[in-house]
């Protein structure tokens, strides 16, 4: 395989599928991701999800020194955590921040995210097509660095 894509997801996302799908979709997560295996064939997507903050950031603190890229949906994390921030602030590889609704039309306090400053990029809004799109750029990034 050419390049490893993390793919990190945080509290509630375990829920796809089942959770308020006139938001977030019908799919699961894992459903989706054999898509997402089919359509990156040179792409080595490796997952990872939990509710919890801290598994999150030594998820992070583990695999982020490797030359990967990582997706990072950190959920309502992304709008409390300073310290999930400080830790892509930290790692090396580059991080897109994805959000499956778009957060900008929704409640004031998800308007907000702690995570967009410190990313490479942010993609909000397409629902699960974001995963696409982030590891489509990542693997143009991994494979033609500038």
């Amino acid at each position: 395989m050419g390049v490893t894509i993390y793919i990190v997801n945080g509290p509630n996302l375990n829920l796809l599928g089942k959770r308020e799908p006139s938001i977030y979709g019908e799919r699961s997560f894992e459903e989706f991701l054999e898509e997402l295996k089919h359509r990156l064939p040179n792409v080595q997507l490796v997952y990872f999800q939990s509710n919890h903050e801290g598994a999150l950031i030594d998820f992070l603190q583990a695999h982020g020194w490797e030359s990967a890229g990582i997706i990072l949906n950190a959920g309502g994390l992304s709008h409390t955590s300073i310290a999930l921030a400080d830790t892509v602030a930290a790692i090396a590889a580059p991080v897109i921040e994805v959000h499956i609704s778009n957060i900008f039309a929704r409640e004031a306090f998800r308007q907000h995210s702690h995570l967009s400053r410190v990313s490479k990029g942010v993609i909000s809004g397409l629902g699960l097509e974001g995963y696409y799109q982030a590891a489509s750029y990542l693997q143009t990034l991994l494979l033609y660095p500038s």
